[in-house]
């Protein structure tokens, strides 16, 4: 986290991060479907019912790492715009940071948000950076739909064998920079 980084989550107890760490190991091995409870416990070298101490269910397991990923990129985002950067490097990191993590991007991004379980402003504060480069708040949200719908077909390989996905990647970045 650095200097710039708003403060969200980090009111967890040093055990309970060591459990997010672990579970994010589960989640990045096998998605979130492998991330359960006991073998979670027996990893960290704790009985079950030892870690209903730190996290009450699996599912404030799940909102720590949502607000970990939303905080990783929003991090990586905001450095881009710090840097000077522009609608093309965004985009760039966005996709590295979901191909990087490709589980957890799919935990952070799919499905209902419990938006209740996440520290105030963190998502708002993560996604800000769309539209600090687009300049308009319908604009950031169509650049973070082609973002996210582009990211997740190339994370699922679902775009046909030989489609130029950098390609498309480009025309998107020059569309929406054409229009920023």
């Amino acid at each position: 986290m650095n200097e710039s980084t708003p403060r969200f989550g980090t009111d967890l107890t040093s055990r309970a991060r060591q459990v997010v760490a672990e579970a994010r190991v589960m989640l990045e091995d096998a998605g979130w479907d492998a991330v359960s409870m006991r073998p979670l416990a027996e990893r960290l070298g704790m009985r079950g019912p030892s870690l209903y101490k730190h996290f009450a269910n699996r599912d404030q397991i799940k909102s720590a790492l949502i607000s970990e990923g939303l905080l990783e990129i929003g991090e990586v985002l905001h450095a881009v715009l710090d840097g000077g950067g522009s609608v093309t490097d965004l985009l760039a990191a966005y996709r590295a940071t979901g191909l990087g993590n490709p589980h957890l991007y799919r935990l952070t991004t799919a499905g209902p948000l419990d938006r209740e379980s996440l520290p105030d402003g963190l998502e708002e504060w993560a996604g800000s950076p769309f539209h600090l480069v687009t300049g308009d708040e319908t604009a950031a949200q169509a650049l973070w739909s082609f973002a996210h719908g582009t990211l997740v077909l190339e994370i699922d390989g679902r775009y046909p064998p030989g489609t130029p996905i950098d390609r498309i990647w480009e025309i998107g970045a020059a569309r929406f920079a054409s229009s920023a």
